[in-house]
């Protein structure tokens, strides 16, 4: 019996009533809609739960994946050959908190809240201050581990505090300040922590205006985004000094395709799944646009995309 085999068979002992999928397809749980299958895939619905998987794990020396909606996340074609945890249940709620008397009111989401439905949940009582998450596919727990933004907001600045596991299934708690915000990174970044909720502060706001808002942003994407196919947001990071989309652009790579795969011809940041593209074929047409690009500009671009797997 092989460690995932041993794994599987002591969780269904320990956890009665857990979800386990084997060989579990990846392409069903990535807005790409590519990847192989994954060795063995675990879904708690409770802290209990998610906490008895990685002790369990620890103990056996397996290494888990934490997956939130697979927004930012490339699937090797072969699949990955390791232990996926995805939460469900109680970590897609949402609760709203009042304000205390000089405070501000909250919000508190599982870390498998949708960032779509948690901003229109701000929007139902009046707060202002996550427009600009309204229409990033991510969840919570992604959009905190990366630090997700759009349109000049972010989450480092509306977030109050994070609840985490790490990989001994002990819960840890982090203030927005220890939480090491960057560009598209934090602490979580490393997958050592495993998001259970975050607690966000926000601002109370005038609902129509709110909406308005909302509504604004949502036009310029549709506008500006390839939203009619699967990809994974923005490719690329954006280098210092430059924005990655205006570089492919001026280098002429609009409409760039390798198989199913191309530089979408609406958002040249995106590279988009036409239909049927494989993990070798976004990463082979990525290859080429650093490549030209840097020829070109003499500008590094940095992949903004997690890549899962290997053996494409």
């Amino acid at each position: 019996m092989d460690r995932f085999s041993a794994l599987e068979a002591e969780l269904a002992r320990r956890c009665p009533g857990l979800e386990l999928r084997s060989e579990e397809p990846m392409s069903k749980h990535t807005t790409f809609r590519i990847g192989g299958p994954a060795r063995l895939m675990a879904l708690p619905k409770t802290m209990e739960k998610a906490q008895t998987i990685l002790k369990t794990a620890a103990e056996l020396g397996v290494d888990p994946f934490f997956l939130g909606n697979g927004s930012n996340l490339l699937v090797a074609d072969r699949g990955y050959p390791g232990f996926v945890v995805k939460l469900v249940g109680e970590f897609e709620e949402i609760c709203f908190h009042p304000a205390p008397k000089g405070g501000r009111p909250l919000l508190t989401a599982g870390g498998a809240a949708l960032l779509s439905t948690l901003s229109k949940t701000a929007l139902h009582w009046g707060l202002t201050g996550l427009e600009f998450a309204s229409g990033i596919p991510g969840s919570v727990g992604g959009a905190v581990t990366m630090n997700a933004g759009a349109y000049g907001g972010e989450i480092a600045q509306v977030l109050e505090e994070v609840t985490a596991l790490d990989l001994e299934g002990n819960r840890r708690t982090f203030s927005a300040g220890s939480c090491g915000f960057g560009y598209r990174r934090s602490v979580f970044s490393g997958g050592d922590f495993l998001i259970l909720e975050a607690t966000f502060q926000l601002d109370p706001g005038n609902p129509a205006a709110i909406k308005a808002r909302m509504d604004e942003l949502a036009a310029q994407r549709k506008a500006k985004q390839p939203l009619e196919f699967p990809s994974a947001g923005s490719t690329f990071k954006r280098p210092p000094g430059y924005f990655a989309a205006a570089l492919i652009d001026q280098c002429g790579l609009k409409g760039l395709t390798v198989g199913g795969a191309q530089v979408s011809e609406k958002h040249a940041g995106f590279v988009i799944n036409r239909g049927g593209a494989s993990c070798a074929d976004v990463l082979a047409l990525a290859d080429q646009v650093k490549e030209r690009v840097f020829q070109q500009t003499n500008v590094e671009l940095e992949l903004e995309i997690k890549v899962l797997g290997s053996g494409m």
